[in-house]
């Protein structure tokens, strides 16, 4: 359970670049991230972190609470390994299907119209 949740963790942590470059994250989302960039970095902290054990303590529980708080978005970005090194964006747009021959026939509303009704009757 401990090696998941540090896997887990870990993963989190990677995912807030794409996040923070992604258009569609909401600014307060990004705000929150931010705010807890410059929290981790400034001086002054509710517990100062010349107190032994205790002085990084405040800055893991702010941590957490931004990770959790965001964990689907983060989880969204996640730039997890796949098995056959397939990610969604390299096929995107692309035909994938090989040796298949098959066509795309269009048809107006109104022979779409007239076959149903040819089927009630």
């Amino acid at each position: 359970m401990g090696l998941m949740s540090l896997y887990i963790l870990k993963k989190r942590i990677q995912s807030i670049r794409p996040m923070m470059k992604d258009p569609t994250v909401s600014f307060w989302k990004k705000a929150v991230i931010v705010g807890g960039l410059i929290y981790l970095f400034l001086p002054f902290d509710l517990i100062p972190p010349m107190v032994p054990v205790f002085g990084f303590f405040d800055d893991a529980v702010l941590w957490a609470f931004i990770l959790s708080y965001l964990k689907d978005d983060l989880d969204r970005y996640w730039a997890d390994e796949r098995v056959d090194g397939a990610h969604p964006k390299k096929y995107s747009g692309k035909n994938i299907v090989d040796n298949v021959d098959y066509t795309v026939e269009e048809e107006t509303y109104e022979e779409i119209k007239d076959e149903s009704k040819q089927q009630k009757d």
